[in-house]
């Protein structure tokens, strides 16, 4: 071995005949039998990896409500991801794991489910409404009828004005069109800060970072953004309706199936309700 010392082979020890060695091995191999059983008889069953729940951002704080309460009830865990539903439409399409989808917009669903991606076409779970909101100090009143933006605008009060972006958020877009109802979307453009979903601009309005901002009611509620701000509903007429529908993707195992269903019950409902969403009527 290139000048390295070999080892010392161990001094051999008396032979032993080939049946006794195979008696032996033979017995040894029933005894890891039966020690695996044992172990698999006592050992609590492996969880399951937790199906991934794509969400909208408006219902950061619901679902993971939800979520623990169906927890809570089954003893099973889902995994929440929140974001902008078109951009949630997109990764579906390219392949993401995802095994339950909640959009704020219903278009991105039924697309979806057009092309071949999901089980069916869904249901609807709730309404969205939007809100303005103006932090703590602002030179903004929490006007839903966007009177003191008009007049601030006009005034050169505002500077940076918080909402998601149109292109692939559902609440930015419904956003756009209230401003353009009102007749401020242009004069607000250019003091326009863009969330990649609404999530973000709540954040962006209730910390201070603009001068306030149009998010979604839910989010407005939540105990983190309404103790830094005020809010007031902005009429429902001004935007088209925020339809929101799930639906559960191909690849969806029991788990999503059942977390799916408990979003039907009446005590998940109730708990929507609380936060801020509207309750459709009826499926369709």
């Amino acid at each position: 071995m290139d000048g390295a010392a070999r080892p010392k082979r161990p001094p051999v020890g008396p032979r032993v005949k080939r049946e006794d060695v195979n008696w032996s091995m033979g017995h040894r191999l029933a005894l890891c039998w039966v020690l695996l059983a044992a172990l698999l008889a006592f050992a609590p069953a492996a969880r399951a990896e937790a199906p991934v729940i794509a969400a909208a951002s408006d219902l950061q704080f619901a679902l993971v409500e939800l979520a623990e309460a169906f927890e809570a009830e089954t003893g099973e865990a889902v995994e929440l991801t929140f974001g902008s539903s078109g951009n949630f439409a997109r990764q579906i399409r390219q392949g993401a794991p995802y095994e339950m989808y909640l959009s704020a917009d219903e278009r991105f669903v039924l697309d979806l489910h057009e092309d071949g991606f999901t089980r069916d076409d869904g249901m609807l779970y709730a309404r969205g409404r939007i809100v303005i909101f103006t932090p703590q100090g602002s030179p903004l009143e929490a006007d839903g009828q966007l009177g003191d933006l008009a007049a601030a605008l006009e005034a050169g009060r505002i500077t940076r004005f918080a909402i998601a972006n149109p292109e692939h958020a559902p609440y930015g877009l419904a956003a756009e069109q209230a401003l353009r109802h009102r007749g401020l979307w242009e004069a607000i453009t250019p003091a326009l800060v863009l969330g990649e979903n609404v999530s973000q601009a709540a954040q962006f309005a209730a910390t201070g970072n603009t001068d306030g901002g149009i998010i979604a009611y839910s989010l407005a509620r939540s105990p983190p953004v309404a103790a830094r701000g005020a809010f007031d509903l902005i009429p429902e007429a001004w935007h088209a309706p925020l339809r929101q529908r799930m639906v559960l993707l191909d690849d969806a195992g029991p788990v999503a199936e059942r977390f799916y269903g408990y979003l039907q019950t009446p005590p998940a409902q109730a708990i929507l309700r609380r936060n801020g969403f509207e309750l459709p009527a009826g499926n369709d």
